[in-house]
């Protein structure tokens, strides 16, 4: 069964969708099978890096499966369809790794608000970008209003979202959605991740998570988690927990 494949190898993981056939048109099943891979990266200590692909040569992803959000109500639509992308998007931009979108071809709808979630894209210079959701009646549901415009200018976005136009490669780069084009574009994702062996994982991580408070991604739990780890490591808190454990008044030291 087409779904997301998981490949591990030299520290970096790669995550590829794997629906060809269908120009790996996201379905609620490989949304899930999505969110258990990120959930099981997130633990893994063996891994320095995440790169997400497509599987062929012509589509990155095409956007959501329209048999298989066609068929629902508008409530289904909305709590299931709309609400478990956004659980599944958002878990990614919030995975603890850094993360490479590789875009070997097209990323449109629900495929360029996926690479969005992604913390740099690389793209082969055929890719072209799009929101194409008014063609069918609807609108963009899994960022694409949201975090995609902390990616590009309001214009662009609206260009692609009311008036259909597609976005090239180059005019991507141009704008800075776009780190790096290539005609290989996992390759390059790949050298690019290998450079995450050199760098210490503690510092990537806390980088990353002072990036995303400072631009609104999940900004309560980024400032609660720094303000833990920062206590985690104090005296006190050692001193607090033995002390609760062997039920007697803690005597904390201020260090």
């Amino acid at each position: 069964m087409s779904d997301v494949t998981l490949h591990v190898e030299a520290g970096v993981a790669v995550l590829t969708l794997d629906n060809p056939s269908k120009l790996n048109a996201l379905t609620m099943g490989m949304l899930d099978t999505l969110g258990n891979h990120l959930d099981a990266l997130e633990i893994r200590t063996d891994v320095r890096g995440v790169i997400l692909t497509g599987a062929g040569a012509k589509a990155f992803c095409c956007g959501a499966d329209i048999a298989e959000w066609g068929p629902l109500t508008p409530s289904e639509f909305a709590r299931h369809w709309v609400r478990r992308g956004h659980r599944v998007f958002d878990r990614l931009a919030r995975l603890h790794l850094p993360t490479i979108a590789a875009l070997n071809g097209h990323a449109f709808g629900g495929g360029l608000e996926l690479a969005s979630a992604c913390d740099i894209r690389v793209v082969a210079p055929t890719a072209t970008l799009a929101l194409p959701e008014a063609r069918v009646g609807v609108v963009p549901g899994w960022s694409g209003t949201q975090r995609l415009l902390r990616l590009l200018p309001e214009p662009v976005v609206k260009e692609m979202a009311l008036f259909g136009r597609r976005i090239s490669a180059d005019r991507a780069a141009a704008f800075g959605y776009v780190a790096e084009i290539a005609d290989d574009a996992l390759s390059l994702a790949q050298d690019i991740a290998a450079q995450l062996s050199g760098l210490s994982p503690h510092a990537t991580e806390v980088s990353k998570s002072m990036i995303h408070a400072s631009q609104g991604e999940d900004r309560a739990a980024m400032v609660e988690a720094l303000g833990g780890a920062a206590i985690a490591a104090s005296e006190d808190r050692a001193e607090g927990v033995a002390a609760f454990l062997n039920k007697r008044p803690a005597e904390f030291s201020g260090q």
